[in-house]
């Protein structure tokens, strides 16, 4: 499961585990947050208290091996958050200098189209933000893996053919720019693809204690987005 190094407080790089935990996910907590009837501005203040709680609290030990899926233990975990905090009223300021995404501009409206509909539920909202960061996930993972290849370019070219974007450019353009066949193109979007699918199962896989549920869990991000 995605949070085995992280709970082990004892261990060197559990700590390290843990953050980069919080970075990945920090988005689909801060949908669910900002959807549950939040300003902007109050909806970081909190994201940051719940991750920093989470850090110093060690929260994820509770994140048992046996109780499925971390999705939904990560919901209940910022549901119950802010139930304590909408019970103590406080206005403090939440998460110190603790920081675990830098905002630039273009990557706050990307997301921020992803929260554009504002009848959205905050579950709904949490759910398509959990999906795209488990794709993004699987997508830069892929990246570094054809990168270590020699291949990054031919990475950078093909990409947007992972997912059929229909403003991709053309085979037989991206052949031409490589040197290489339009059949050889096809052949390389082809493995490509595959090698995704299994990247991405696999970090599904590692939400889940149960990898029975792995199918079903596919079926449900794929739904979500």
């Amino acid at each position: 499961m995605i949070v085995a190094a992280a709970r082990p407080r004892s261990h060197p790089a559990s700590h390290e585990a843990l953050e980069s935990l919080c970075r990945d996910y920090w988005y689909p907590v801060f949908a669910f947050i900002q959807r549950s009837a939040r300003q902007r501005d109050d909806a970081l203040d909190l994201t940051q208290g719940f991750f920093a709680l989470v850090l110093e609290k060690g929260i994820l030990n509770a994140a048992d091996r046996e109780r499925g899926r971390f999705r939904s233990f990560l919901l209940a975990a910022v549901k119950n958050f802010l139930s304590d905090e909408r019970k103590r009223e406080t206005t403090l300021k939440r998460g110190g200098a603790v920081s675990f995404v830098t905002l630039d501009a273009a990557a706050e409206e990307e997301r921020g189209r992803a929260l554009a509909d504002e009848g959205e539920s905050p579950e709904r909202a949490f759910e398509r933000q959990w999906a795209l960061t488990v794709f993004e996930r699987a997508r830069a993972r892929l990246e570094a893996e054809v990168s270590g290849s020699g291949k990054s370019e031919q990475f950078r070219l093909l990409e947007g053919h992972l997912s059929g974007d229909r403003e991709t450019r053309p085979y037989a353009e991206i052949a031409e720019e490589l040197g290489a066949s339009e059949g050889s193109i096809k052949m390389a979007v082809r493995r490509l693809r595959k090698r995704f699918g299994q990247v991405l199962r696999d970090e599904i896989a590692q939400t889940l204690s149960d990898k029975t549920d792995l199918d079903a869990e596919v079926r449900h991000l794929l739904n979500a987005l």
